[in-house]
């Protein structure tokens, strides 16, 4: 689960590490206020929020058990503790 995070916590951040990329090669000061104006950041929060939810989108869509697969809880056999398992 947190590779799962830090994952998306990269994809958040993925448009603002961009956006300083390009202020930079752009030969423009990346801390000067007009650089970083409100529509910018709203603009790059938008388009954080879209990979984020792309992200969890592509998570729920291709990670899991295969479909028709069968779950056998974790139980006690012969007073031994046997893990779940997918069958």
């Amino acid at each position: 689960m947190i590779r799962q995070f830090a994952i998306e916590l990269a994809l958040f951040f993925t448009p603002f590490a961009v956006y300083a990329l390009f202020l930079w090669a752009a030969q423009t000061r990346a801390v000067k206020t007009p650089a970083w104006s409100p529509l910018a950041l709203r603009w790059l929060t938008m388009a954080a929020l879209i990979l984020v939810i792309a992200g969890f989108a592509v998570w729920a869509l291709y990670s899991g058990a295969p479909p028709g697969s069968t779950y056998v809880p974790a139980h006690m056999e012969n007073g031994r503790f046997v893990p779940g398992i997918l069958k």
